[in-house]
């Protein structure tokens, strides 16, 4: 297990910013002089000044290090930098004109005696150029910082013409529409041309968001917000009567693991009771396609999330056995980068804190796609016509140390040494590796790169 360091104020500079900050800080010394002196040699000869300046920049150097402006990486500077650096400026400015004052008349190091008003313009010019340098350096970063450098694979996208063509003009029925992946869902199917688009979310404060965003980014779409629960089989029956959703995106669901782990029958009711409670509503008033947001967790499950998302998956397939009328299928997501409850979020809130960084087990790997990619294979297969599970292939999984250890790298930190990560080893109802076959074995190639259909376990 890493052990936390002791945090502190005084960190060592790094060289290259320490380098560039002392440069800073010496042409803001001797343009300030030169400002003062109207371009003229000043009292006691340039050589005197020149070799001052290297006094005032140790001084500079000393409090950009005391105010912590070395923790992070230039190219990750924020507004707490840029305070920081002021801070470290106005202490050298101070230092400077109190050693000054208490001198006198005296001559200071070198022979060089500067003037209030020099000290006065070197902090301003130095925290002109300290600020500035270190925005330069993070728009630069920000500008070459690929966004999918941490999945090691390039993001798979696909054409939506067919998705266009299958809900323009059509009412959408949203499930979860207030979560990560329900929200986006909801967006993208205004953005395809849906005409009525029904946002069905429990949580007050999570549909108020989505609705107050749609009102705003789509303003000519009908966008209906309705806070209810899935498991309520009365407004449900009502919901569907009175709308009959041409197309139902089912993204309501509890996906934690542990807390699905701990509340087993809360589980069970909304993801699998709930979902066929839903599905049944879309087949007695004939919606025409109904898509289940899964996950790779339904795989040889071990937990009861997983679990319960394999009996939702089963419950569908059953009603294509019986020939239903509207067409079920599935859709297995890995983990979304990014989403509200994932491990993205967690490290980052984590790293913003100072750390430790959490890790279950050193070995352990996951699969990983953006939201993006999640909605748009959702989208793909509502305009599709497979009764079945489809997955996307999403290349080899990735280790959950190694993402640690990036995510500190991209805010600035060293692992281990800027930010310690603990191993707090694996929770009930986790694998270290999940699995999402996409070999001939187990699943059929599409016509569609990178989506498959799975072959129904027993």
């Amino acid at each position: 297990m890493a052990k936390r360091p002791k945090q502190g104020w005084i960190r060592l500079p790094r060289l290259g910013q320490a380098a560039c900050d002392m440069a800073v800080v010496a042409g803001a010394y001797l343009f300030s002089f030169a400002l003062r002196f109207d371009f003229g040699e000043p009292r006691g000869g340039w050589r005197a000044i020149a070799a001052f300046g290297f006094v005032v920049c140790l001084v500079h150097l000393a409090a950009l290090s005391l105010f912590g402006c070395y923790r992070r990486e230039v190219r990750r500077f924020s507004r707490l930098e840029c305070r920081r650096c002021l801070a470290a400026a106005a202490l050298a400015a101070l230092v400077l004109g109190v050693t000054r004052l208490l001198l006198g008349n005296e001559q200071l190091f070198f022979h060089a005696r500067p003037p209030y008003s020099v000290t006065l313009m070197t902090f301003f010019f130095s925290v002109a150029g300290l600020v500035g340098l270190r925005f330069a350096c993070r728009a630069r970063g920000d500008a070459f910082e690929p966004g999918m450098d941490l999945l090691e694979r390039p993001e798979t996208s696909f054409d939506n013409a067919a998705v266009r063509g299958f809900i323009a003009g059509r009412t959408v029925l949203v499930t979860g529409a207030g979560g990560t992946i329900g929200s986006e869902i909801v967006r993208q199917v205004a953005a395809l041309g849906a005409k009525r688009v029904l946002l069905v979310e429990r949580c007050e404060n999570a549909l108020y968001n989505i609705d107050r965003a749609m009102k705003k980014a789509f303003p000519g779409v009908d966008c209906v917000p309705l806070m209810l629960d899935i498991c309520d089989k009365e407004a449900m029956e009502k919901l569907f009567l009175a709308e009959k959703p041409f197309l139902v995106l089912h993204a309501a669901a509890y996906k934690h693991v542990p807390m699905v782990e701990l509340n087993p029958a809360e589980g069970w009711r909304n993801n699998v009771d709930g979902t066929r409670t839903v599905a049944q509503c879309a087949e007695r008033h004939g919606t025409r396609r109904f898509v289940l947001i899964s996950t790779d967790k339904a795989v040889n499950p071990v937990s009861v999330m997983g679990k319960s998302k394999r009996e939702a998956e089963k419950a569908l397939m059953a009603l294509n056995a019986a020939k239903s009328g509207t067409s079920f299928c599935a859709v297995r997501f890995g983990n979304v980068f990014g989403s509200s409850g994932s491990v993205v979020p967690l490290f980052r809130e984590q790293i913003a804190a100072g750390g430790p960084v959490t890790v279950t087990d050193p070995a352990m790997k996951r699969y990983f796609m953006t939201v993006q990619e999640a909605v748009s294979l959702v989208l793909q297969a509502a305009s599709r016509t497979e009764r079945a599970i489809y997955t996307l292939e999403m290349g080899e999984p990735v280790g959950i140390l190694k993402l640690a250890e990036g995510l500190i790298r991209r805010a600035g930190y060293r692992p281990y040494k800027d930010i310690p990560i603990v191993f707090t080893g694996i929770r009930p109802g986790e694998k270290l590796f999940e699995e999402l076959d996409v070999s001939e074995k187990s699943a059929f190639r599409t016509d569609m790169a990178k989506i498959y259909i799975t072959k129904m376990e027993e």
